[in-house]
């Protein structure tokens, strides 16, 4: 009688930077739908391939609910996700379907469009305080994040004077294995949130907490709803900034076409967002029914992670998706996630990356890394699957 395998731990996984990791390219190549362990150490159902996902992505058996959201398994021990599943499968749904509506009419294509020179003043300023520091300098951390942040923090309403506070509070929230510091995190940052809500009742401003006002009674629901924006764009862009600064430097010849074409940058744009996160973006889900799906049924109750960078890398879908193409066409990638789970910031973050790809390379035509891709590193302990750091010279 044989043994049954143990599943694959995601733990052991150091990812690597733009490459898919062995273990993940193994199991894409095993099944759609494999059973893994995750970094919490509990088992959930890792969908590697793009069909399989596009197809979870419009089941509303997925949510973000469990009959005993205490002993639920977890991707990672996060009190700041545990706070999102609820034991309400009805609940869970509805949340969500509120969420988008409040958020949608904020990222419109009318609303981004007109935003769009603001985030290029924004870019040009972070840009001057970068530059006048002199080489070399680290992107990441000088560039990429406070570019992003800005841009988040004009859109959403949180003051200059306030943004210090925000980044110390949104680091302890990302922090994983200490409860503690994720709770010290949460409760500054909802109490600056709130804070605001309550000084834009009396004096409103053009910004999402604002409009939020109208909506949203109370200023402490405020509070968390306005977080969640914040801690899903902020990394997320300031990521693609980097590795798209990478992969610009590593193909000379396709950047110099980007930057001399504008459908080719916006073209450059989808393919660093296919390519630049070899797996590692994973939205947790729970099955609130039985779900067959490719050759195995998700049982009620079982963790499902949805991984929207892994799947980019589907040879049954991508032709050489190892390969960086800026004229890749066509190029369905899921990034973005897709059908009721498409992040509705996306035209906003695609504004974000244009203007900073386009802003670098002009302004600083010998932009180039000081180390090799090889010794990069992403952050660990952090929900962030961002470089620790990107020292670039010019």
């Amino acid at each position: 009688m044989s043994t049954p395998t143990a599943p694959p731990s995601l733990k052991a996984e150091v990812p690597p930077v733009l490459r898919l990791s062995p273990l993940l390219r193994e199991l894409q190549s095993r099944a759609p739908v494999c059973k893994v362990r995750t970094p919490a150490g509990d088992e959930g159902w890792l969908v590697t391939r793009h069909t399989e996902l596009k197809q979870l992505l419009h089941d509303d058996r997925l949510a973000r609910a469990h009959a005993d959201p205490a002993n639920a398994p977890r991707y990672v021990h996060n009190p700041f996700l545990d706070l999102l599943v609820v034991d309400d499968f009805d609940l869970a749904r509805t949340l969500h379907a509120e969420m988008r509506s409040l958020f949608t009419p904020q990222f419109s294509a009318r609303r981004v469009m007109d935003l769009t020179p603001r985030v290029e003043a924004l870019a040009e300023g972070v840009l001057a305080h970068f530059v006048a520091q002199g080489p070399p300098a680290d992107l990441h951390n000088d560039f990429s994040l406070p570019f992003s942040l800005s841009v988040l923090c004009a859109l959403i309403g949180v003051p200059a004077e306030e943004q210090g506070k925000l980044i110390a509070a949104l680091t302890k929230l990302g922090e994983l294995d200490d409860p503690a510091r994720v709770q010290e995190g949460q409760d500054e940052l909802f109490g600056l949130l709130s804070g605001l809500a309550r000084r834009k009742r009396i004096t409103p401003e053009d910004d999402v907490i604002s409009r939020l006002c109208l909506k949203v009674p109370s200023d402490e629901r405020i509070g968390p709803i306005a977080s969640g924006l914040l801690f899903a764009g902020l990394d997320s862009v300031a990521s693609h900034i980097d590795l798209g600064t990478v992969l610009f430097i590593q193909h000379p010849d396709q950047l110099a076409a980007a930057l001399a074409d504008e459908k080719l940058m916006r073209g450059a744009v989808e393919e660093i967002l296919r390519s630049a996160k070899a797996g590692g973006s994973v939205l947790p889900r729970y099955a609130t029914a039985d779900v067959p799906i490719g050759d195995v049924t998700i049982r009620a109750g079982d963790l499902v992670l949805l991984d929207f960078t892994l799947v980019n890398f589907d040879r049954t879908v991508f032709d050489e998706p190892e390969l960086f193409d800026i004229r890749r066409a066509p190029n369905p990638h899921l990034t973005f996630g897709h059908g009721m789970w498409h992040c509705i910031g996306a035209p906003l973050a695609r504004v974000n990356l244009r203007t900073a790809y386009t802003l670098l390379f002009t302004r600083l035509p010998g932009l180039r890394l000081v180390r090799p891709v090889e010794e990069l590193r992403v952050l660990s302990g952090q929900l962030s699957a961002g470089l620790t750091e990107l020292p670039v010279t010019w």
